[in-house]
């Protein structure tokens, strides 16, 4: 019924979270999207995002994947459908309520291929001893990608957990407020990754992608 009703008029249910503030999920013209306050968390413009990002790596359909905020999960249905991955994907979220949106209203659910862990990203990372194929990086407070996501220990520990000719792809922010950011860090891994950066994907976010070549 919500369905057929938000061809007519948006539907939106707001769910509170300690984390992420106020969250919307919101019906219109057939389909469900999950937003922050400000921003596209899920099944808008951040799965466009994401999915030009996709087709900028070569990765197989057994690749190893680690992704770095899961959000409702529109990263794993654009892999799973489109791309036909059908190998491990680990998902970090540290927020609980956004694990259960993406269980009840996404039904994204943990399986033989996907684990979803609820804990802080940057801590899973400087613990992590496995290694990947592909790192997905996408995490938002609200609008803006947390301070730590920029700093040089968190890429150092990272570099280390990708696979030669393995990739990682950033969600580094909207509107260019992060670009000096940006650019520390395109120097900081210019030794070891044949780097791209895109701007104003889908009219707004940039882009980091990173192939590892070790030179």
């Amino acid at each position: 019924m919500k369905k057929l009703l938000s061809y007519l008029f948006p539907i939106t249910k707001k769910i509170s979270s300690n984390i992420n503030g106020e969250l919307e999920i919101t019906w219109a013209d057939g389909k469900k999207y999950l937003n922050s306050l400000h921003a596209n968390y899920s099944y808008g413009s951040l799965q466009k995002i994401l999915d030009f990002g996709l087709s900028k790596v070569n990765f197989h359909q057994e690749a190893n994947l680690l992704l770095l905020g899961l959000g409702g999960g529109s990263v794993l249905k654009t892999l799973r459908e489109k791309y036909q991955h059908k190998g491990k994907i680990t998902a970090i979220e540290i927020d609980e309520v956004v694990i259960q949106i993406a269980d009840e209203e996404f039904r994204i659910k943990q399986d033989e291929n996907l684990i979803i862990l609820c804990t802080d990203a940057i801590s899973y990372v400087q613990q992590c001893q496995q290694v990947y194929d592909l790192v997905i990086i996408d995490i938002f407070i609200d609008d803006a990608v947390p301070d730590s996501l920029f700093q040089f220990d968190f890429w150092k520990k990272l570099t280390l957990l990708i696979q030669k000719n393995g990739y990682f792809i950033f969600n580094a922010g909207i509107h260019q407020i992060e670009d000096e950011k940006v650019s520390c860090i395109c120097t900081q891994l210019a030794t070891c990754f044949d780097l791209s950066r895109y701007e104003k994907v889908e009219g707004a976010n940039t882009l980091l992608i990173g192939r590892k070549t070790n030179k």
